[in-house]
């Protein structure tokens, strides 16, 4: 479904310069950004994939990933396709770089659906994910405010990579977001991602003010797994806040990178290294049962226990560890699902 862009500018000679997100892609008519989902058409940028949905699911919100964001409910998830980075190792290029098929879904239709599913049970809201979704910005932006309307939650799962006007016209409807930061190193960005770390750290700045933030990195043979690389980020973490949660996960070939699989031990020794200063880190795609629980900062009492994307046990006190009454960074109640 094509529908007129938001935050763009007109131009000499038909030309338009998105200005969406940082790549700032100055688009002559017929072309499309670097997105592929923002196009020229006679001196008018508009979006292609509007209401355009290539995967929808009902899922944990442990599966986003959020641990501190209403634990053992689900979410309504959906997306659709391209991407303002072309990361080498992407693990949905099917639909961020592919040509996948789509169903037309307006944002009245999919609140409908996340009510319908909320009724039914445990779900709370909607979470924007799978590829990019600040370049579906025009439906996320309808379909969040609609959903705000309806009691709805609504969860970003993100690059980060998007400039700060339309972030902020979006933030006061976001209840929760996962950012990626893919690397510490701008140098990463721009050769692995075709991107920028600046923006990604603006908007993380940013978000964290404004609703509740968990932060992923994919940890990549031999590029962004020196111990060194993790200190500096996780130095920047704890001076935003020592108790915003992190995943770290590993890394598997995929899409154009053929480099090994990230050695478990890796993923062991950046949290250990985390730990000295975060309160709460995870690790995804490895089997550490250890790193999946929640612990108390303070007393080290287990406050969720869980079986991958189970809830097995909770200790809490609403936000509060049941044990010492420290605060924690949770948001919502906890629910045992299994």
């Amino acid at each position: 479904m094509k529908k007129e862009a938001l935050f763009y500018a007109r131009e000499a000679d038909r030309k338009v310069a998105c200005r969406l997100c940082p790549q700032h892609c100055f688009i002559t008519p017929g072309k499309a950004g670097i997105c592929r989902q923002r196009k020229n058409v006679d001196g008018t940028l508009y979006t292609l994939n509007y209401g355009e949905i290539s995967s929808a699911a009902l899922d944990p919100v442990e599966k986003k990933p959020l641990y501190h964001f209403y634990p053992g409910h689900t979410i309504f998830s959906v997306g659709t396709v391209g991407c303002n980075l072309h990361c080498k190792f992407c693990q949905n290029w099917e639909i961020a770089h592919g040509d996948a098929p789509t169903t037309t879904v307006t944002p009245e239709e999919l609140v409908r659906l996340a009510k319908k599913e909320a009724a039914r049970g445990p779900c709370v809201g909607i979470a924007y994910t799978y590829n990019e979704p600040s370049i579906w910005y025009e439906y996320v932006y309808e379909a969040a405010v609609l959903a705000r309307e309806a009691g709805l939650k609504n969860a970003l799962v993100t690059n980060g990579f998007i400039e700060e006007e339309p972030l902020e016209k979006l933030l006061p409807y976001i209840d929760a977001m996962n950012i990626d930061v893919k690397a510490f190193k701008d140098d990463y960005y721009r050769k692995v991602c075709a991107g920028r770390l600046e923006p990604v750290l603006r908007t993380v700045e940013r978000a964290i003010a404004r609703c509740h933030v968990e932060l992923t990195t994919l940890i990549v043979t031999g590029l962004n797994d020196d111990p060194s690389e993790i200190r500096e980020l996780v130095d920047w973490i704890a001076r935003l806040n020592p108790a915003i949660p992190v995943h770290f996960s590993r890394y598997f070939p995929r899409y154009r990178m053929d480099a090994p699989p990230t050695p478990e031990e890796t993923l062991r020794q950046a949290r250990a290294i985390a730990l000295e200063k975060l309160h709460f880190v995870y690790l995804g795609n490895i089997h550490a049962p250890e790193a999946d629980d929640t612990y108390c900062p303070r007393c080290r009492n287990t406050v969720i226990e869980r079986l991958g994307y189970l809830v097995c046990a909770v200790n809490l006190d609403g936000n509060r560890c049941g044990n010492c009454g420290q605060p924690l960074n949770i948001v919502g109640t906890a629910r045992v699902n299994w």
